[in-house]
């Protein structure tokens, strides 16, 4: 497969790679394209830039008690009834042969927990980053169509006034802005994702400095477009 010649699939290919969805052959050939390709590795810096703020949305998950007793038992632990107990058997002859011989054990565990965290998390499959003029990241959308949510994060120290309010919007190819609702707090916020905000109509996103509350319009930002971008689908 030829890639020079194929800017849709260079990006493509980049966003899997940096979010870990690129595996396998595919991702030691992408890995092969890359030691050959500078304009590859700076396709695929740029995502990670992308998309790095996305750990802003990964809160702490701890994991259960089914986890720690499936540890327990790979080691041939005797149950404990706090988790971290069983570390005080480790001055026991049984605990270290047990130990050794349970390494590949102990990884399957952690790629459990992993998973876990995971299955846990939103299924996010659509997201964009909204930058300035001068192509820095200054907020950061992900999309779950499954729930019709999408969360909105200031991901940089964006000053916002006491007497303003962050406005996003959805403009179509046609040129039309549809509201798609105010970070209350400049800060963030949580609003739906239908077809106002991803349909196929829509061509770009875009945030508007607007009086306290919002755009006074609801048809159209009234203050500056601070911030644009546009959907990326990763899933």
């Amino acid at each position: 497969m030829n890639i020079r010649d194929n800017p849709p699939l260079r990006e493509k290919l980049a966003a899997e790679y940096v979010l870990g969805t690129l595996r396998g052959g595919a991702r030691r050939r992408f890995e092969g394209w890359m030691h050959n390709d500078a304009a590859l590795r700076r396709t695929v810096d740029e995502w990670r830039d992308r998309l790095m703020p996305m750990a802003e949305f990964s809160g702490v998950q701890r994991p259960g008690s089914g986890v720690w007793r499936g540890i327990e038992r790979r080691l041939n632990l005797p149950s404990q009834r706090k988790p971290w107990e069983f570390w005080r058997n480790l001055d026991t002859l049984a605990f270290w042969r047990g130990l050794s011989l349970a390494t590949g054990a102990v990884a399957a565990v952690l790629a459990v927990t992993v998973a876990l965290r995971v299955t846990q998390a939103p299924v996010i499959d659509q997201v964009a980053t909204l930058t300035d003029e001068k192509a820095q990241t200054a907020l950061l959308l992900i999309g779950d169509t499954r729930q019709g949510t999408m969360e909105v994060r200031v991901v940089n120290n964006v000053a916002v006034p006491d007497d303003k309010t962050l406005h996003l919007w959805a403009i179509t190819k046609a040129g039309q802005t549809r509201s798609l609702g105010i970070l209350a707090d400049n800060r963030g916020a949580t609003l739906a994702l239908n077809a106002r905000a991803i349909g196929d109509d829509v061509a770009l996103l875009a945030i508007s400095l607007e009086p306290k509350g919002g755009s006074p319009n609801p048809n159209a930002p009234t203050g500056p477009v601070l911030y644009k971008g546009a959907w990326v689908r990763v899933m």
